[in-house]
């Protein structure tokens, strides 16, 4: 088995309203349900807009903080799904089925020394 991490991008604008919030709920119900069910599932968080967040780099030893993120983009890392599978094959299969992969996208990604 392989861990695979499954990075969720939502499209950047405008948050989505409480009742579209509601709509999409079961689907992800369902896919937590199934990935858990299917014994793969290992770890899953969501992040915090990106207009929350806080950049830090080193130059010459010194510490600089900027606030929001590195770079202006169309799609922001909205959260993961850690999963441990046989294969690359099954990790594009999970990703596939992420609710959000339709109008956003999941970067496939194996873990360090582990592919």
């Amino acid at each position: 088995m392989s861990k695979y991490l499954l990075l969720m991008y939502q499209p950047a604008g405008p948050e989505p309203s409480a009742d579209e919030i509601r709509q999409e709920w079961p689907r992800w119900a369902k896919f937590e349900e199934d990935i858990k069910g299917a014994e793969v599932y290992l770890d899953n968080n969501g992040l915090a807009r990106t207009d929350s967040a806080t950049t830090v780099r080193v130059r010459d030893g010194e510490r600089q903080v900027t606030d929001g993120p590195f770079a202006e983009t169309k799609e922001y890392l909205a959260g993961y799904f850690l999963i441990d599978v046989d294969d690359l094959d099954a990790a594009l299969d999970w990703a596939a089925r992420i609710p959000s992969a339709e109008y956003g996208s999941v970067e496939v990604r194996p873990m360090w020394g582990e592919s």
